[in-house]
């Protein structure tokens, strides 16, 4: 069997991950432990992100006609790919709260959403909350003032209804209101 025949399948693979991905997030894996890798491997897989090594020959192969082509000249040296389907920041984000803790871990560059970041916009990217984080703080700012506003008119409904706030009407000004008034007969 050729070598091109044995490669097809790896580069398939590769072109089939990043095909729907989100964002694809190339790191430098050189100097990790086995223990830190196999952590970083779990936390990866318990957010739903796809990680592997690759050779870059192959990812070079798999990337040429899509948008992942502009991260080629950041394959050099031992690269990984970490890629998600349905969060974009989530590859950026653990990655680079686990490169805290390993130094030897380096972001090298990444896609997301189809656009291509350096190693400093990939520690942006990682800045931004997960969906879920900003759907729950988009949820409490806007159930913040129907809270306030429920406490309000609670707080009036102790005090005796709404009734309590208006301004008594001064019982003079009634009846001057009503004599001004022509009579139709």
């Amino acid at each position: 069997m050729a070598k091109v025949e044995l490669k097809q399948p790896i580069v398939a693979e590769i072109s089939e991950a990043i095909k729907d991905a989100q964002s694809v997030v190339l790191v430098d894996y050189r100097g990790l432990t086995v223990e830190q890798d196999t952590n970083l491997r779990k936390e990866l897989r318990e957010a739903g992100v796809g990680y592997k090594v690759y050779k870059n020959t192959m990812m070079n192969f798999a990337f040429k006609g899509t948008v992942c082509e502009e991260l080629a000249p950041y394959l050099e040296g031992p690269s990984a790919m970490a890629y998600s389907n349905t969060d974009a920041t989530a590859p950026a984000r653990i990655l680079a709260k686990f490169a805290k803790t390993a130094d030897a871990l380096e972001i090298k560059a990444g896609v997301v959403e189809g656009i291509v970041y350096d190693a400093q916009g990939m520690k942006s990217i990682a800045q931004i909350p997960s969906r879920e984080e900003l759907l729950s703080k988009l949820l409490g700012s806007i159930q913040s003032p129907i809270t306030n506003f429920a406490r309000v008119m609670n707080q009036l409904a102790e005090k005796g209804g709404a009734g309590a706030c208006e301004a008594p009407v001064k019982e003079e000004e009634a009846p001057a209101a009503e004599a001004e008034a022509p009579a139709a007969e």
